[in-house]
């Protein structure tokens, strides 16, 4: 199994526009656990909000294996929210690992 974790920073400086975009990624994103065959998990959150600096939003997906990772990566579906999600971020990390 593969784990995946993304982490977003918000573009945003308004706090209601961040509540909303952060909301408008976690649903779409964890509406793809039912569209995309191979992912066993997808969860997203934003962060506290206790600490300055952190990011604001981490998506944790778990993968049968990197052949489902990588269909998910190339999914229209995932492909359609990761056009809405370069629209309100301004930056993000990725890790990827076996578990």
């Amino acid at each position: 199994m593969i784990r995946h974790i993304v982490l977003f920073k918000l573009a945003a400086d308004d706090e209601t526009q961040r509540r909303e975009d952060a909301h408008g990624i976690a649903e779409r994103l964890e509406a793809l656990a039912t569209q995309i065959a191979g992912i066993q998990s997808i969860r997203v959150d934003r962060d506290l909000g206790l600490v300055d600096g952190h990011w604001d939003l981490a998506l944790v997906s778990e993968h049968d294996d990197n052949a489902a990772l990588e269909a998910y990566q190339v999914h229209p579906a995932h492909k359609e929210v990761f056009a809405y999600i370069s629209s309100v971020i301004s930056d993000r990390a990725v890790v990827d690992y076996s578990l």
